[in-house]
């Protein structure tokens, strides 16, 4: 039985194994530049304090991880905002009105893991749709009673290392009203998105019903970033400023309508689409967002041998194009035309 299946498909099997086994090369490539890297540090001297940070970190990232991988095809939405939040504040409810409702679409919901906004989007999502970055500090946070004990609950020493898996590891953030922190994590989101540090996803600033903290918030940026040419017009594309958690809900959802992921091969952008786009949609693209282009012209395309290891990626319809890598607030525009001419649902 099984000599037969080689003799059927030998083209298949062999070409799967040496694929393997350049997918473990690979692997153990990069597992021996840590080694080395480690090496390095003692031929360099490095300090104690030096290496007593490298090494946390390294095991931080290195459970974070573990912990995430058993959830990667699961869509997920880091939830910002104060600690400071009271159960009867309006903030507060509209976090766990949110934290319900994305939860009710299939989304997980990953906070800080401690009090106010952090617990109230948690209790809205529940425990099992719930995970957790809790920050150890000497005054706050103890991690708030939903997730405290879950396996999906990670302990972090450090803000960069806990600020790395707020962005890498999920599909969107919303940002509730919060203090420095909140107003940190959110710029440093915004930063990462416009300058191709991380590939496009919503991002929502979300107040309570009538409330002036993002709209506020949005005046600023509008009077003193864009008027003054310190941001482009397109780059205000990249988010979005509500007070209704129906809205916040939609500009998560509504974003991967059409639009699927993106990857870059070789020298060229590839947007991946839950359809297809046709040849008229085609033609409006290039006629309206040359300016994203560096060369050449946006085309549809096949899937490239190099994306093979997302499987589940494999049927899906592709465009294709040297981006210029500047106009992130273009590119998303673009991304938005896609998921509203070719949604329809």
């Amino acid at each position: 039985m099984s000599r037969k299946r080689h003799i059927t498909h030998p083209r298949e099997s062999e070409g799967d194994v040496i694929e393997h086994l350049a997918e473990l090369r690979h692997h153990s490539e990069l597992i021996q530049e840590i080694k080395d890297t480690a090496d390095k540090l003692a031929a360099d001297g490095a300090t104690r304090g030096d290496l007593k940070i490298l090494s946390r970190a390294l095991r931080e990232l290195r459970y974070a991880f573990k912990v995430f991988t058993p959830y990667r095809r699961n869509r997920k939405v880091t939830v910002f905002g104060s600690a400071r939040t009271k159960p009867e504040d309006a903030e507060w409810k509209q976090a766990e009105h949110f934290g319900k409702r994305i939860a009710e679409e299939g989304w997980m919901v990953v906070t800080g893991a401690g009090g106010g906004i952090m617990e109230a989007a948690h209790a809205g999502s529940g425990r099992e749709m719930a995970m957790g970055l809790n920050i150890l500090l000497p005054f706050e946070q103890e991690a708030n009673p939903v997730i405290n004990g879950d396996e999906k609950l990670v302990n972090l020493k450090y803000f960069f290392t806990r600020k790395l898996l707020f962005v890498k590891e999920v599909h969107a953030v919303v940002s509730c009203p919060g203090g420095f922190g909140t107003q940190d994590e959110a710029f440093e989101t915004l930063t990462l998105v416009q300058t191709g540090k991380r590939d496009l996803m919503p991002m929502v600033f979300l107040d309570k019903p009538g409330g002036t903290y993002w709209s506020g918030w949005l005046e600023y940026i509008k009077a003193e970033l864009l008027e003054k040419g310190m941001i482009s017009p397109s780059d205000l594309s990249l988010f979005k400023v509500t007070d209704d958690v129906e809205e916040a809900v939609d500009e998560v959802l509504d974003f991967y309508s059409v639009y699927n992921s993106m990857r870059f091969v070789r020298d060229r952008l590839v947007l991946r689409l839950h359809r297809e786009p046709t040849d008229q949609l085609m033609e409006r693209l290039n006629d309206e967002f040359q300016d994203v282009v560096e060369s050449g012209r946006i085309e549809k395309a096949e899937m490239h041998k190099i994306e093979a290891d997302d499987e589940h990626l494999c049927e899906l319809p592709r465009i294709a194009f040297a981006f210029n890598r500047r106009a992130v607030g273009r590119l998303r525009e673009m991304v938005d035309v896609l998921n509203r001419e070719l949604g329809g649902d």
